[in-house]
C-alpha cells in the first residue's frame, strides 16, 4: 500500500522564488536563508518521495475572491505555473497523479469532507516556493505532486482543528491505496507576519517557535489555536499555519528531523521543519 514517509512545514513566502529565480542565493540578504535549506534538501533525497501532497493556499490565482472554496484538491495530470503579474516562475510544470487523487478525493468525501475538485488549475507560489525550498531548480520535480488548497484568504477559515482532523483522513485515503508508494506531505504558508494595516511588518518569533516547538508531540494543544489567536499572536497572515496542523494531522509517529527559522525574509518569519515518519 502507499504510505506517508515524511512531513514539512515550510513558508512560501514569494521573495524567496524571486531570488532563486534570479540566482540570487548568494546574495548576503538571501545566503543565510538558502543556506539554512542545505540539510533539508539533502535529507528530501535521500526520503525521495513518489508523491508530493502539497497543501498550499492559492493567492487569487487560479480561483477568484468571487468563488472561494475551502478545500480544493487538483485531480489533474498537470499544473502550470500561474503569472502573478510579472510573468510566470521559471520552473518546471507540475506533474499530477491522478489516480492517487481520486482515490483520495472519493476517501475524504464518504469520510464526509466536503471537497473541491479542480481538473485544471495553475499553480501560484504557494506551491511553487515550497517545492524550490526543498528540491531546487531541477530540469524537471522528480516528483509528483497533488495539490491541496485551504482557504485562508477570506473569513471564515476552516479552523485548526478541522485541517489536523483532514490530516488524519488524508492519512487514512494514502494508506487504503493499492500501489506501493512513499508519500511526503508538505504543509505551507506562514510563519507569522501581517502584511497591512498599523501593523504591517509584525513578525512575533516567541509565537512562531511556540508553534514549532509544540508540532511534533503535543499538535492538540496547537489545534486550540482559535482565529483570533492567530490574528492578535502572528498577524493577519499567520493563519495560514493551520495547513501545517493538516500535514501534521496526516503523521502518525513523526520525529523532527531539521528545523530552520529565520527573520526576516522580505517582512515574513521563514520557517522550516522536516519529520520523518517512524512507524
Amino acid at each position: 500500500m502507499a504510505r506517508i514517509v515524511a512531513g514539512v512545514g515550510c513558508s512560501h513566502i514569494p521573495s524567496i522564488g524571486a531570488a532563486a529565480d534570479k540566482g540570487m542565493e548568494q546574495d548576503p540578504y538571501y545566503q543565510p536563508l538558502f543556506d539554512g535549506y542545505g540539510p533539508a534538501r539533502e535529507w528530501i533525497k535521500r526520503i525521495a518521495p513518489d508523491v508530493v501532497i502539497l497543501i498550499y493556499n492559492d493567492h487569487a490565482s487560479a480561483f477568484s475572491v468571487e468563488l472561494i472554496n475551502t478545500f480544493v484538491l487538483g485531480v489533474g495530470d498537470q499544473f502550470k505555473p500561474h503569472d502573478e503579474g510579472y510573468g510566470p516562475r521559471n520552473v518546471p510544470d507540475v506533474v499530477g497523479h491522478g489516480e492517487l487523487a481520486e482515490h483520495i478525493l472519493e476517501s475524504l468525501i464518504l469520510n464526509e469532507f466536503d471537497m473541491a475538485l479542480a481538473n485544471e488549475m495553475s499553480v501560484d507560489h504557494g506551491l511553487t516556493v515550497p517545492m524550490t525550498v526543498m528540491f531546487d531548480k531541477p530540469e524537471a520535480w522528480p516528483c509528483k505532486v497533488i495539490p491541496l488548497c485551504v482557504n485562508v484568504i477570506k473569513y471564515p477559515q476552516p479552523t485548526g482543528n478541522r485541517c489536523f482532523n483532514l490530516g488524519k483522513a488524508l492519512r487514512k485515503a494514502v494508506e487504503s491505496y493499492p500501489e506501493e508508494l512513499n508519500v511526503a506531505v508538505f504543509g505551507t504558508g506562514g510563519m507569522g507576519h501581517q502584511l497591512q494595516g498599523e501593523r504591517a511588518g509584525l513578525i512575533n518569533e516567541e509565537f512562531d517557535q511556540y508553534f514549532l516547538n509544540h508540532l511534533q508531540n503535543s499538535p492538540e494543544e496547537l489545534t486550540k489555536l482559535t482565529h483570533l489567536d492567530y490574528l492578535r499572536d502572528a498577524g493577519s497572515e499567520g493563519i495560514e499555519l493551520i495547513m501545517w496542523l493538516m500535514m501534521r494531522g496526516a503523521m502518525h509517529s513523526p520525529s523532527e528531523v531539521y528545523r530552520f527559522y529565520h527573520v526576516p525574509m522580505s517582512n515574513t518569519a521563514a520557517g522550516l521543519i522536516c519529520f520523518e515518519e517512524t512507524v
